[in-house]
């Protein structure tokens, strides 16, 4: 029964709940099932332009200067004047989606500060299978061209498949953005196309971290090293990543915006996402040398530095081991000692691949559990622990950890566990002069069996310490660390830092080993549920009226109870404590609509928390006259 309340309650009713449990049965969204983006079936799409002989053109995504951006690639401004839409038809006499297989170097920079997305990419060439999950077969400008493409990207949680006309952006006849260095292929930048329609324009992918490209490219759940701090076994952490088909990036911080993009004396660029390509171990001068080999996205300006294209340390080797490691000159990959790499490089990034990048993968051994959620103001968006009163307010999710890890450190009986906090959906509003918030998580022991099912409250945050939290607050769309907790119950509580930031966010919980879920506070009961005998076909003017005198006495003192300040009104969080008080105990979702409805400036007065109490009562009282004849039916 309180199942079912909850998904009535979260889902705005029954048929809608069971109309997303049916899409979740048939697989939609799932790896081998995307969701149509924007309702658009790319199959019906190019039948019907090849039984017309159009060649598509996407309502959703036109050709025009919107399209391009807001602000520098904003519509007229110099950066996007004279700018032309062509199809690969329009530039070159022979075409090719894919020439000679997908490779690192069909992927060139070109004026969009989106090297991260382009890394990615090149990272994502590396995995065949992978790279097909991104870049479905069977697309060409040769056998029924329509000129339409699609792709398919991970989006919080979901596969979704992303249409697009082949319509691209050029300047003089050349494209303006991502490129191969082969002048008549397509598929990089049609991807790139396709991922600024799913983002909202091209300008929305300027900036951003090597991360968000590969979770969107496989599912996975990333990981980050500060190479001034690097374990041990760095070497060997990357070796596996690797053989994993795990994908990797590295970075070079800067101290300043001064710094973004400038080259080192050795031919480094700061601020500027590369690619982790390969690994290799050589003979040199009676020694083995650890070698790494990275990639930059612009195809071109490389490492200078020792084992560099024309470094003479290449002399000493032996021929056909040189042979073997594939050396090219000036196609922006590069080799390099992985000491030097530590030396010169500032971050690391690996994505670890899950469930959610290929069904039948058998290398993924993760446990993954997802929830849903949102931080709105007044009701679920409390801020971090710097804000006493409101902090309680945000969504809480707790899980069991069940089994402590097979190769324990120091004889530790812990369980190894992998929290990733995701924003959704921020790189859409930056048009609206939004960008990601910046967001963390803290994550609380559980002990009391009388916290089941239950919203935790204020007084248990200040009289409890979190026993462990993200590094850092962040404005990156996602933060995640690996923990590791002894068995037991834990409350995980994501947060943004400032109160009153509202966004969606998706929560990921990755174990190696068995565990269970809850959503604190999922379960709608009350005062009206547990009256279920009841039946009514609704409430009377003359019933209010003396619903109101009833309830007059009992809701004044609960009103001046939690008007903690005696200002006259309360705060939305206040409310909300009242409310419980009065024998209600919501959802965030129902707490929010609440807050919508009955607040004025985040406060509601003594009459709306009337009107409030009353329409509770009545909402009650009619769902559970509905939920009887349900199960009723059911039974």
């Amino acid at each position: 029964l309180q199942y079912i309340v909850s998904c009535v309650s979260m889902s705005g009713g029954i048929s809608a709940s069971i109309a997303t449990s049916r899409l979740r049965a048939e697989g939609m969204g799932s790896n081998d099932h995307a969701v149509p983006f924007l309702n658009q079936n790319y199959e019906a799409l190019r039948q019907e332009c090849l039984e017309t002989g159009c060649l598509f053109q996407d309502p959703s995504f036109l050709a025009e200067p919107p399209s391009l951006g807001f602000k520098e690639l904003a519509p007229y401004s110099a950066k996007t004047r004279d700018v032309e839409w062509m199809r690969p038809t329009e530039l070159t006499d022979d075409p090719q989606f894919i020439l000679g297989g997908a490779t690192r170097t069909d992927i060139c920079q070109g004026a969009l500060g989106d090297c991260w997305l382009l890394a990615a990419i090149a990272s994502l060439t590396l995995n065949e299978r992978l790279l097909h999950r991104v870049v479905p077969h069977g697309q060409s400008f040769q056998e029924d061209y329509a000129g339409i493409f699609h792709f398919q990207f991970w989006q919080f949680g979901e596969w979704v498949d992303v249409v697009i006309d082949d319509r691209l952006p050029t300047k003089d006849g050349e494209l303006m953005f991502v490129h191969s260095a082969e002048g008549n292929e397509f598929w990089s930048a049609l991807l790139e196309k396709a991922y600024s329609k799913l983002n909202g324009s091209y300008e929305a992918l300027s900036g951003g971290s090597t991360t968000e490209g590969f979770e969107d490219f496989t599912g996975g759940v990333s990981e980050m090293y500060d190479l001034r701090k690097a374990p041990r076994d760095l070497y060997r952490i990357i070796g596996k990543a690797l053989d994993r088909g795990s994908l990797l990036g590295c970075s070079i911080d800067i101290t300043s915006a001064f710094d973004m993009e400038s080259v080192t004396f050795k031919k480094l660029v700061k601020g500027h996402a590369y690619s982790v390509t390969g690994l290799k171990q050589v003979d040199y001068q009676g020694q083995v040398e650890r070698l790494i080999r990275v990639r930059n996205p612009w195809g071109q300006v490389e490492w200078t530095g020792a084992w560099s294209d024309n470094s003479s340390e290449w002399d000493e080797l032996d021929p056909t081991e040189k042979e073997d490691l594939h050396l090219q000159m000036e196609d922006g990959e590069f080799w390099m000692s992985f000491q030097e790499f530590l030396r010169q490089f500032s971050r690391l990034e690996i994505c670890n691949l899950t469930a959610d990048a290929l069904s039948e993968d058998g290398l993924s051994h993760w446990n993954t559990i997802k929830f849903h959620g949102m931080w709105r103001r007044g009701s679920t968006a409390g801020g971090c622990r710097n804000h006493p009163n409101t902090f309680w307010i945000n969504p809480q999710y707790k899980i069991t950890l069940l089994e402590e890890d097979d190769d324990p450190e120091d004889d530790e009986v812990a369980c190894s566990f992998l929290v990733a906090l995701m924003q959704k959906d921020r790189r859409r509003y930056r048009g609206q002069g939004q960008d990601m918030h910046t967001i963390g998580f803290a994550i609380y022991e559980v002990r009391d069996k009388g916290c089941q099912n239950v919203h935790l409250k204020k007084d248990f945050f200040l009289n409890h310490s979190s026993c462990a939290r993200s590094e850092t607050f962040i404005n990156l769309r996602e933060v995640s660390n690996r923990l590791r907790l002894p068995p037991g119950e834990y409350l995980i509580v994501p947060s943004t830092f400032e109160s009153g930031k509202e966004a969606d966010f998706v929560l990921r919980v990755f174990t190696e080993k068995q565990s269970e879920t809850e959503t604190g506070g999922v379960f709608l009961v009350g005062s009206a549920v547990e009256r279920l005998r009841s039946s009514t076909d609704g409430f009377s003017m003359e019933s209010c009226r003396t619903m109101v005198n009833l309830m007059d006495v009992s809701s004044t003192v609960i009103y001046r109870e939690y008007d903690m300040d005696k200002s006259g009104s309360m705060s939305s969080y206040e409310m909300r404590l009242a409310v419980e008080s009065a024998g209600f105990k919501l959802n965030n979702r129902l707490n929010q609509v609440l807050v919508a409805r009955y607040a004025e400036n985040e406060a509601i007065d003594f009459d709306n928390f009337i009107c409030c109490l009353v329409k509770l009562e009545a909402m009650f009282s009619k769902y559970c006259q509905f939920l009887l004849v349900l199960l009723y039916g059911i039974l």
